[in-house]
């Protein structure tokens, strides 16, 4: 199948239990059509080993065989990609060979319903939903190169913990980028003074003061109010540890949110970083 050649060494994330469930299922349905359970077994033995980059040798029974499947399908789940496409392929052939495999309107409706992330659109495999983050410019001109690096490194970590179902970690890491990115501006001419101070918010207070009635003043607001309301206790305690019994839980869907707002805003302080380093009009 055709997909973002890299997940091939660095995994994008696991696949759903469910899905790792169903298809399984599906593979022993299939196998119900043939004299030779085992057969079938084996033959997918082959795809799933393949995906973990293994091989695979005959079972001694077909017991066996369907132990050494579900292992190999467990250790393959930790690549979603890699998974699908084993799937894929071995019901792909079978099919070739008079066997009646699932078609992949049902296979897709099986990754749906379990929020996987990832629809099959032959020859291709596209990541959908959860997976997909709002763009970001690839190179930031009023930025060293060290820096970039760093704001790279820290929006693909991000990426990575989302894929993986961490989305509490994945939004500390944007949340601490961004935080990063406001030191940027400590240093900078604000009229006849210089913005400083060595945290965010006194940064974001400095820059807020310098540039009212902007853009980028309302943008400082929204951001110190989720920034203070995702490190609170009772918030989604990133920086001063969740409250037991009122803290709020970050879940796939908020986590995404949190991540996106924040590479949005991220984007924008550091456009107008370059703003203000060249000496252009305020937003």
């Amino acid at each position: 199948m055709n997909f973002n050649g890299q997940w091939r060494f660095d995994s994008p994330g696991k696949i759903p239990d469910g899905v790792c469930r169903e298809f399984n299922t599906l593979i022993g349905k299939i196998a119900s059509q043939g004299s030779s359970r085992q057969a079938i077994l084996e033959h997918f033995k082959r795809y799933f080993a393949g995906a973990i980059g293994a091989t695979s040798s005959t079972s001694s029974n077909e017991s066996w065989a369907e132990t050494d499947l579900d292992r190999y399908m467990s250790y393959a789940a930790e690549n979603a990609p890699l998974f699908i496409e084993a799937f894929v392929d071995g019901c792909e052939v079978l099919a070739r060979s008079g066997f009646v495999a699932p078609d992949i309107a049902r296979m897709n409706r099986i990754l749906a319903e379990n929020n996987a992330g990832y629809e099959i659109r032959p020859p291709d495999l596209v990541a959908i939903g959860i997976h997909q983050p709002i763009p970001v410019p690839e190179r930031y001109q009023s930025l060293d190169e060290r820096a970039q690096e760093i704001i790279r490194e820290s929006f693909k970590n991000s990426e990575q913990l989302l894929a993986e179902g961490r989305p509490r970690q994945a939004v500390q890491e944007v949340l601490w980028l961004m935080e990063s990115v406001a030191t940027a501006f400590r240093g900078l001419s604000a009229g006849d003074t210089t913005i400083e101070g060595k945290y965010f918010n006194k940064i974001a207070d400095a820059l807020k003061k310098h540039h009212k009635g902007t853009t980028l003043e309302q943008v400082l607001n929204w951001l110190t109010t989720l920034h203070g309301y995702l490190s609170s206790p009772a918030g989604g305690g990133i920086r001063h540890g969740r409250d037991l019994k009122e803290g709020m839980e970050i879940g796939p869907s908020e986590g995404r949110l949190y991540c996106n707002l924040i590479r949005t805003y991220v984007t924008f302080l550091i456009a107008e970083h370059e703003r203000l380093t060249t000496g252009g009009t305020s937003a």
